[in-house]
C-alpha cells in the first residue's frame, strides 16, 4: 500500500520540476531576447561612430561648402519682405480665413495677378510683388488646456472621461483658435494695410455670420433691456423698503405694505439681513448687465484686426526647417550635411547588399 500511495507523490514532483524548467526557460529567452536588443542598438551606434570617425573630412567640407554657398545666395538673392497682423475670430471664421488664404495662393500659383488684384484691391504692379500668403494660430500651451478644459465641460463626465489631451490636439484643426496671424511675403518693401484689411472685410461681409450676429445682436438686446427693467425695478424696491425703515412700521402702514405685497417681520437683524439681500441682487444685475454689453461690443465685428505692426515690412532672411527659424547660410549648411549623410549611409547599404548577395 505504501507503494501505491508513493507513486502520485512522485509524478507530482516531476511534473512540477518540468514546470519550473519551463517558467525558467521561458524568463532565459526574455532576457536573452531583452539583452539582444540592446545588444544590436549599442553595435549600431559604434557602427555609426565609426562610420562619422571615417568619413570625418568630408561631412566637415560639406558643410563648409553648404555654409559658403548660403552666404553667396544670402548676398546675391532677391530680397524677401515680409507683413503680418493678428486678428480675433469673434465667430467662427477661421475655416472661411483658411479658404481663402488658399484661393489668394491658387492664384498667385496661377499668376492669374488680374483676378488677384481685383479681389484685393491691388494695381497689377502691387500684386505681382507678393510671393505667398500664409495664415497660423497665435497659440500658447496655456491657450491650448484652456481650450482643451472649455471642450470637456460641453462632454457629459463619462465622454469627458474618455478623452486624452494629446487626442483632443491631434483633432483639433488650427483654423478653431481665436487668434489668427496672417502674412504676406512679398519680393518688394510694401504696405500691405489696406490687404489686410480688405482680407477682413470679406469675411466681415459674409451673408451666414452677418446673420449669425444679426441674432446674437436682437438675443443680447433684449437681454439687456430685460437687465435694465430688473435694474429699475430693484432700486425702486429698495428706495420703498428704506422709507419703510426710515418711517418705522405701525399696523396701518404693515397693512398697506402686505397689500402691495411687501411684509416685513422680525428682529432688526432680519431686517438689515434683507436689505443686504437687496443690495446684492442688485450688484449681481448690474454685473449681468456690464457682462452682455461686453458681449455686444465684441459682436460688432466677425473678425477685426487688433495690430499690424509692418505696415511696410521688414526684411526677412530666414528659413524654416522642422519648425526653426534658420539663417540662409545655416540653412544651407544644415541641408548639406544631412544630404552627405544620407548618400553616406547609401553608400553603405549598396555595400553591404553587395557583399550580402557574394556570401548567399
Amino acid at each position: 500500500m505504501s507503494t501505491n500511495s508513493n507513486t502520485p507523490n512522485n509524478s507530482e514532483e516531476v511534473d512540477l520540476g518540468q514546470l519550473f524548467k519551463l517558467i525558467g526557460n521561458i524568463f532565459d529567452r526574455f532576457f536573452n531576447f531583452i539583452g539582444s536588443i540592446f545588444k544590436n542598438i549599442f553595435l549600431a551606434f559604434v557602427w555609426l561612430v565609426l562610420l562619422l570617425k571615417e568619413r570625418v573630412i568630408i561631412l566637415v567640407s560639406a558643410t563648409i561648402l553648404g555654409l559658403v554657398i548660403g552666404a553667396f545666395n544670402q548676398k546675391t538673392a532677391t530680397p524677401k519682405y515680409e507683413s503680418s497682423v493678428t486678428v480675433v475670430q469673434n465667430y467662427p471664421t477661421g475655416e472661411n480665413l483658411y479658404n481663402s488664404v488658399g484661393y489668394y495662393n491658387d492664384l498667385l500659383r496661377q499668376q492669374d495677378y488680374e483676378t488677384l488684384g481685383t479681389v484685393l484691391e491691388l494695381d497689377i504692379e502691387k500684386t505681382k510683388s507678393i510671393l505667398k500668403f500664409n495664415v497660423e494660430p497665435v497659440v500658447s500651451e496655456n491657450n491650448k488646456l484652456v481650450a482643451f478644459n472649455d471642450y470637456l465641460k460641453q462632454l457629459d463626465s463619462l465622454a469627458a472621461s474618455k478623452i486624452e489631451y494629446e487626442d483632443f490636439l491631434a483633432n483639433n484643426e488650427d483654423y478653431t483658435h481665436k487668434y489668427q496671424q496672417i502674412r504676406i511675403e512679398s519680393s518688394e518693401r510694401n504696405s500691405f494695410k489696406s490687404v489686410f484689411e480688405n482680407i477682413v472685410k470679406s469675411i466681415n461681409s459674409n451673408s451666414f455670420f452677418l446673420n449669425e450676429q444679426r441674432k446674437d445682436v436682437v438675443e443680447l438686446t433684449q437681454a439687456k433691456n430685460a437687465l435694465e427693467v430688473a435694474l429699475q425695478e430693484s432700486e425702486s424696491l429698495q428706495e420703498t423698503y428704506k422709507k419703510v425703515l426710515e418711517q418705522g412700521l405701525d399696523s396701518d402702514q404693515a397693512a398697506k405694505a402686505s397689500e402691495i405685497g411687501i411684509t416685513f417681520e422680525g428682529s432688526s437683524e432680519i431686517e438689515k439681513t434683507k436689505e443686504f439681500e437687496l443690495y446684492q441682487s442688485d450688484l449681481q444685475l448690474r454685473a449681468q448687465l456690464v457682462e452682455i454689453e461686453r458681449e455686444l461690443l465684441d459682436k460688432e465685428y466677425i473678425i477685426e484686426m487688433i495690430s499690424n505692426k509692418q505696415d511696410s515690412g521688414f526684411a526677412s532672411t530666414t528659413i524654416k526647417l522642422l519648425g526653426l527659424e534658420l539663417s540662409t547660410a545655416l540653412f544651407f549648411g544644415v541641408v548639406a550635411f544631412l544630404l552627405t549623410i544620407g548618400v553616406l549611409f547609401g553608400l553603405e547599404f549598396l555595400k553591404f547588399i553587395k557583399k550580402y548577395e557574394t556570401t548567399v
